[in-house]
């Protein structure tokens, strides 16, 4: 999880941002039943709760504090969201307010004004909220992708608080939204060049990835991932040379520096979605290797 400070970029042109809060989503599971009995569950388990902040309310639960995040009446907020669930996406709102999109998944973005932002496992986008609404209490909403969510009892929110209300809940209603969430609108702030030729069967190195199910177990070039005994870091901090002296055996693929990868994910009928083809430059002098320039090309066919 990337918990740095953000960048002191003035978003706002005249007014700065004033605060920097960093907001996860995560999902809660009241597991009352044994482990033995939680083992011959074949397929998802729900989770009972979203959790904001690490806080939040499960049905026929305990009415448990909820997390607030206090605002400052015609103040700007930067709030950097972060998908910290096991499955579910979740969709992120905030009574009565609008978010602009400044930054996803630590790449800078041209500013893109939404009313509701789809969370992913693993995602994280930073947004400036202006507290320019009557000052009061709002609800802010975070129900994940599951059927029958609802918001009763303070079920997937936190509280929106301006400074000097009453501590109480909110009575905000959410929606109508009218800004929905384009990611294909997302463009990066700054231009960073991508080597090779962003098109699919161009690239320097193909990689195909089968995944498949045998007796529900997931496989991936017919190899099953297995937890080695030494995480991958601590082997190579330990003295592997090669990426083929890493375990698991099988679960590890090696890529070539300076080099644009195609990974294709091929739709095989018996899992859910469509092919996928994927391109990505592996280019060191990139000044965040992790999120790699990629060159965004997507083949898609779902089922």
């Amino acid at each position: 999880m990337d918990i740095r400070p953000p960048h002191p970029r003035d978003y706002s042109g005249s007014s700065r941002i004033i605060e920097n809060t960093i907001i996860t989503l995560s999902d809660w599971f009241e597991y009352h039943d044994p482990t033995p009995k939680l083992n011959k569950i074949f397929g998802p388990i729900t989770s009972n709760s979203t959790l904001i902040n690490g806080l939040g309310h499960y049905p026929g639960g305990p009415k448990s504090p909820l997390s607030v995040f206090n605002v400052e009446k015609g103040k700007r907020c930067r709030f950097r969201i972060i998908g910290l669930s096991c499955d579910p996406a979740y969709k992120f709102s905030i009574d009565g307010h609008t978010m602009t999109i400044i930054e996803a998944d630590d790449i800078e973005t041209v500013p893109e004004t939404v009313d509701s932002l789809p969370v992913l496992a693993g995602q994280h986008y930073s947004v400036v909220v202006c507290a320019n609404q009557p000052v009061d209490n709002y609800w802010i909403r975070a129900p994940n992708n599951f059927a029958n969510q609802m918001f009763a009892g303070g079920l997937s929110q936190a509280i929106l608080r301006y400074n000097g209300v009453p501590d109480e809940d909110p009575t905000s209603t959410l929606g109508p939204y009218i800004l929905p969430f384009n990611e294909g609108k997302l463009a990066s702030l700054l231009s960073i060049p991508v080597p090779g030729f962003p098109e699919i069967g161009k690239a320097d190195v193909h990689i195909n990835l089968l995944a498949t199910t045998v007796d529900g177990i997931f496989r991936v070039n017919n190899v099953t991932y297995h937890n080695p005994l030494t995480p991958v870091l601590l082997q190579m901090l330990s003295g592997a040379q090669h990426p083929s002296d890493l375990l698991p055996s099988g679960s590890v693929y090696e890529l070539p520096s300076n080099k644009v990868v195609e990974l294709t994910l091929p739709y095989t009928g018996s899992l859910f979605g469509g092919t996928v083809s994927a391109l990505w430059a592996n280019w060191p002098s990139n000044p965040t290797p992790s999120s790699c320039s990629s060159a965004a090309s997507a083949n898609r066919r779902t089922s």
